[in-house]
C-alpha cells in the first residue's frame, strides 16, 4: 500500500511538470525523430512497462516496452520496424521514443504512459507536426560562402541549444550551439574554422548557418536541430553547388580575338583581369620579411573583422574590436605577422610577415567581416624561392698574399 502511494505521489508530481504537450517538428524522411519522455519518479517493482500511443489511431498502440524487450504484437501496422526505445529505460527513467522516417501521416499526438500490467499512469504527451517542405540552396560550385537558412520563434531560453548535423556519408555533427554543450567538442574536423552562426541567435531566432570556403564534399543534407525545453525542432537543408559554365560573353570574347585583330590587345588585358585576380607575390627564403599587399576603402572598415588565413584554413592574424587578436593566431604564425597601425585611416590592411620559408608558400586570403557579411576577399600567391648558399670573399689579407703562395702539386696537375 505504500509503495503505491508512493508511485501515485510521484506520478501526480510529474503529471504538474508536464501539463503542456511536448511540441516536435521534423520534415518528412529526415533523420530519425526523438519524441522526448523523461521520468524521475518511482518504478513500479514487478511488471514495469511503457507505452506509447495514439489515440486518433486503430490500433492505437505505437510502442510497447516491457521489462527485458519489446511487446509489439498490437503494434499499429504504419509503425512497424520505425520505432524503439532505449534498452537502459528503466534505470535512466529515459522514455523518450525514436520514430525512423517520419511521414506526414505520422503527425499527431502522442501519449508516454508507465504501467505495471494492472493501472497506467500518463508520463507526458508529445505534439508531433511532419513537414512536408524542405528548403532548397544553390550555390556556385567553389562559392566563397553560403548561407543555410534556419529560423524560428524569437526570444529563446537562455539553455536552448542548437545542433547542424548530416548523416551522409555518415553521422557528423557540422556545428554545435552553445561552446558549452555536450557534444561541441564531436565537431567534424572537416568543418572546423568554416562554420559560424549569428551571435545574437537567442533573441533573434535566426539559427542560419554560413558555411565558408566551400569544398565539393560540402553537398547534401543538413539538418538543424534546436532544443528548447522539451521542444525539438527541427529542419532541413539540401546545398547544391552548381558547375559554372564558360560565359557566353567569354565566348563571344575568344571569337574576336581571332578575328578582329586590331582589337586582340584589348581582349587580351581584359581576360588576365578576368582569370588572374589572384595577386603574385615572390621572395626569397632568408628575406627579413614580405608583403602581402591589400587595400580597400577605409569607409568599409568602421567595426569590421580582418582575417587573414593560408591556404590550410590556419588563422594568420585576426584584427578586431579595434586590435590584434594574437590569441587566435595559429602557433605557426606566433610573433611573424604586423600589420599598418593605422589601418582604419588608410585602409591598408598588408600583412608583413617576417622570416618567410618556404613552408609559408601558398595562398593566403584577407576577409573582411561585418556581421556574417563578407564585405570584401583578396587573395594572394606567395611564392618562397629556396635559398642559396652565399660565399663570402676570403679576408683582406689572405687575398694579398695568396699571389706569393706557390700553387700545389695538385692545383699544377688541374692547371695543365
Amino acid at each position: 500500500m505504500k509503495m503505491k502511494m508512493l508511485v501515485g505521489f510521484g506520478i501526480l508530481l510529474l503529471v504538474s511538470q508536464h501539463a503542456l504537450a511536448a511540441v516536435v517538428e521534423v520534415n518528412e524522411g529526415a533523420e530519425p525523430v526523438l519524441m522526448p519522455c523523461d521520468y524521475n519518479g518511482m518504478i513500479p517493482e514487478y511488471n514495469p512497462l511503457v507505452i506509447w500511443t495514439r489515440s486518433d489511431l486503430k490500433p492505437s498502440l505505437v510502442h510497447l516496452r516491457r521489462d527485458e524487450e519489446d511487446d509489439l504484437k498490437d503494434q499499429n501496422q504504419d509503425y512497424r520496424h520505425r520505432t524503439s526505445m532505449r534498452p537502459d529505460f528503466l534505470d535512466t527513467g529515459n522514455f523518450s521514443l525514436t520514430l525512423r522516417k517520419p511521414r506526414i501521416s505520422d503527425s499527431g499526438n502522442y501519449i508516454c504512459r508507465l504501467g505495471d500490467g494492472r493501472e497506467e499512469w500518463r508520463v507526458t504527451e508529445v505534439q508531433l507536426k511532419v513537414q512536408d517542405q524542405q528548403e532548397e540552396v544553390e550555390v556556385k560550385e567553389g562559392a566563397e560562402s553560403v548561407i543555410l537558412p534556419c529560423r524560428t520563434t524569437p526570444d529563446l531560453p537562455e539553455d536552448a541549444t542548437v545542433e547542424w548535423t548530416r548523416s551522409d556519408p555518415v553521422f557528423m555533427f557540422v556545428h554545435v550551439f552553445p561552446n558549452t554543450s555536450k557534444h561541441y567538442k564531436d565537431q567534424d574536423e572537416g568543418y572546423l574554422c568554416r562554420v559560424k552562426m549569428d551571435k545574437d541567435l537567442l533573441r533573434t531566432g535566426d539559427l542560419s548557418l554560413t558555411l565558408e570556403f566551400l569544398r565539393g564534399s560540402d553537398s547534401g543534407s543538413y539538418i538543424c536541430t534546436v532544443y528548447r525545453h522539451q521542444d525539438i525542432l527541427r529542419h532541413k537543408v539540401v546545398l547544391k553547388q552548381v558547375k559554372e559554365g564558360f560565359p557566353a560573353w567569354a565566348t563571344a570574347l575568344l571569337v574576336l580575338l581571332f578575328v578582329v585583330l586590331p582589337v586582340c590587345g584589348g581582349v587580351l588585358f581584359y581576360f588576365r583581369h578576368y582569370f588572374m585576380s589572384v595577386q603574385q607575390v615572390e621572395v626569397e627564403e632568408g628575406a627579413e620579411s614580405v608583403l602581402l599587399p591589400f587595400k580597400t576603402t577605409p569607409e568599409l572598415l568602421g567595426d569590421a573583422e580582418v582575417e587573414w588565413k593560408d591556404s590550410r584554413d590556419r588563422t594568420v592574424h585576426v584584427f578586431e574590436n579595434g586590435s590584434d587578436q594574437p590569441e587566435e593566431q595559429d602557433r605557426f604564425y606566433r610573433n611573424r605577422t604586423k600589420m599598418n597601425e593605422d589601418r582604419l585611416r588608410t585602409g591598408d590592411l598588408s600583412l608583413t610577415l617576417r622570416h618567410p620559408t618556404v613552408r609559408d608558400r601558398g595562398e593566403f586570403r584577407c576577409l573582411v567581416w561585418k556581421k556574417r557579411d563578407i564585405l570584401r576577399l583578396k587573395r594572394v600567391q606567395l611564392k618562397v624561392k629556396a635559398g642559396t648558399v652565399q660565399v663570402q670573399d676570403p679576408p683582406e689579407d689572405i687575398r694579398t698574399n695568396s699571389s706569393s703562395v706557390d700553387p700545389s702539386p695538385l692545383m699544377a696537375d688541374q692547371s695543365v
